[in-house]
């Protein structure tokens, strides 16, 4: 007698046919993940509530760009003004000037700025002595743990008429400079100090990226013949690659928000035709001329360009370099 077993799985009437297993594990691996590691993410639980309470909870205040708000009133603003204040920021002079001096400021940040952690990685793992590079990298290190106000005293008394530049410059020309004061020295005074703070720690990630270089290709290039100019160009550059791409595109997204803290601390009346930024143009008119409504629209604004910019950079990105962030 012959035994024949039906091997065809049963559909249960109202459930549609396929795997019940997998079925099972889409609906309730989550469930099951936050069961198992519940510690993990209770972890979450204060960045969370840190990115809703100040960052999303404060963009219903955007409403009052269109609407005429009063000190003392409704948060809402108290009655609909429309379009009102982009009108009135479109013909101010003063914006224009500000909205100028940041676009420059931007554009000499991401040409300086960015590309200085890249040549300082790379210069750091050409170096064979362990010692040395540690050392070189926590002196670089340090500026980017130091107070915003600290490096602003530390460019004022550096640069002021009895400072150590002036000291230098009278040494070996006759004259000082009143770099603080004239219009013409504050982008060089305050890229120069960008770069000397975000430099060290900013080539922290591409050191990272290139410990994950094979040195089997390296292996294979000087076997071909390539130099190590050859081979930073043709090997490391290319491994780090989609690093630098995203880090290129979130810079590129901050590229409106030059530093307005250090700005605010440096900058001065007799320097504006150059220093003042869309940031400072909006802490006089917002909080000091209590003008809510015309620096919320300003504001927005500003952070419509940026939204722009890091979605076209994210999508060239994509498209020519197959790298994106998201």
């Amino acid at each position: 007698m012959a035994l024949s077993l039906d091997s065809t799985p049963k559909v249960v009437p109202g459930e549609k046919p396929g795997n019940p297993k997998k079925r099972r594990d889409k609906h309730g691996s989550w469930r099951v993940a936050i069961k198992r590691d519940w510690r993990l993410y209770t972890l979450l639980v204060l960045p969370l509530l840190y990115l809703l309470i100040f960052r999303y909870l404060p963009m219903v205040g955007n409403v009052i760009a269109f609407r005429q708000f009063q000190p003392g009133g409704s948060i809402f603003g108290e009655k609909w003004v429309g379009l009102k204040y982009v009108t009135l920021f479109i013909n101010d002079p003063s914006f224009w000037q500000a909205f100028q001096n940041t676009i420059i400021l931007g554009v000499l940040t991401l040409v300086f700025c960015f590309p200085m952690p890249i040549i300082f990685a790379l210069m750091l793992n050409e170096l064979r002595s362990q010692k040395f590079k540690k050392f070189v990298q926590t002196v670089a290190y340090l500026p980017h743990f130091m107070s915003v106000v600290i490096i602003a005293g530390m460019i004022l008394q550096n640069f002021s008429m009895t400072g150590t530049v002036n000291q230098i410059a009278e040494s070996l020309f006759g004259h000082t400079v009143n770099f603080t004061q004239d219009p013409g020295w504050f982008r060089p005074m305050y890229i120069s100090s960008e770069v000397w703070q975000t430099m060290g720690w900013g080539a922290i990630l591409y050191l990272a990226a290139l410990t994950r270089v094979d040195e089997s290709l390296y292996e294979a290039a000087r076997i071909d013949g390539a130099n190590r100019w050859q081979q930073t160009w043709h090997v490391t550059l290319p491994a780090i690659r989609p690093t630098i791409i995203t880090l290129l595109i979130l810079n590129i997204g901050t590229f409106m928000a030059v530093g307005f803290e250090k700005i605010l601390l440096i900058y001065n009346p007799l320097n504006f035709a150059t220093s003042d930024v869309i940031s400072t143009y909006l802490y006089r008119v917002g909080l000091e001329s209590s003008n809510f409504s015309y620096a919320a629209a300003i504001g927005m604004f500003e952070s419509v360009i940026g939204l722009t910019l890091i979605l076209s950079a994210n999508a060239v990105s994509k498209r020519l370099a197959g790298t994106s962030l998201w």
